[in-house]
């Protein structure tokens, strides 16, 4: 991960024996940086309500020709609140924070749709069901994931240690390195999941699901098929 940091971490430059008063000050009272990361999953429901038409709307970009006959869908979000205690030193100009970073990375609740021309208790439902819950799956396993590689990133880039600019600065540096940087980065890093969930859909797959319980699933659909091309 390259970030264009834009504050001056003077305690980093210095040698603890080489400290400067205002070092002092700032390390020794005002406390560590501290960046304290959340996520959370909130559940996931089972939606049957939408025809396979509609589901292939829904998902928009496909193969032509193609249907969709499930699909899962969910939203992340990413929020960073700053919070921290600040000292200034007229002597030098400079001013430090100890940023206190909340992050918090969420799923909104996850949807598994199941076209409604497939009964459920039905051989072809328990296998569209099953392939959707594969995605569901992916979802869940992914955001404690996301969650260690950008804890691990705040900790190597804020070290614990207080942040230094000249006076009047540092707060809009930070919050400059926040939007210009780190939710660039964290939302890279949330959208990560979709390569996951691609690997799913194989052209084999699809395949499959269009034969399995003895041609259920191509019985089902072909009547619907031909009532939309009339």
């Amino acid at each position: 991960m390259k970030l264009p940091f834009a504050l001056l971490l003077l305690c980093v430059l210095a040698p603890a024996s080489a400290r400067t008063a205002f070092q002092v000050r700032c390390e020794d009272t005002i406390g560590q940086s501290v960046s304290v990361l959340t996520s959370q999953q909130n559940g996931y429901r089972v939606d049957n309500t939408y025809s396979f038409h509609g589901l292939s709307s829904m998902k928009g970009d496909r193969t032509p020709g193609s249907y969709v006959l499930g699909l899962t869908r969910t939203e992340s979000r990413v929020a960073v609140g700053i919070e921290g205690r600040m000292l200034s030193d007229p002597a030098t100009g400079y001013e430090c924070v100890a940023p206190r970073l909340e992050v918090r990375l969420t799923y909104l609740p996850i949807v598994v749709y199941v076209g409604r021309e497939f009964a459920p208790g039905t051989c072809a439902y328990r296998e569209i069901l099953a392939h959707e819950l594969r995605h569901r799956d992916i979802y869940l396993g992914f955001l404690p994931r996301a969650e260690k590689v950008v804890r691990e990133a705040l900790a190597r880039r804020f070290q614990g240690k207080p942040l230094y600019a000249p006076a009047g600065q540092v707060r809009n540096l930070l919050q400059r390195e926040i939007n210009g940087a780190w939710l660039p980065f964290i939302k890279n890093e949330m959208v990560k999941v979709e390569r996951l969930q691609a690997a799913i859909d194989t052209p084999q797959e699809y395949a499959r699901l269009g034969k399995v319980c003895a041609g259920e699933v191509q019985s089902l659909i072909r009547p619907a098929k031909r009532q939309q091309t009339t």
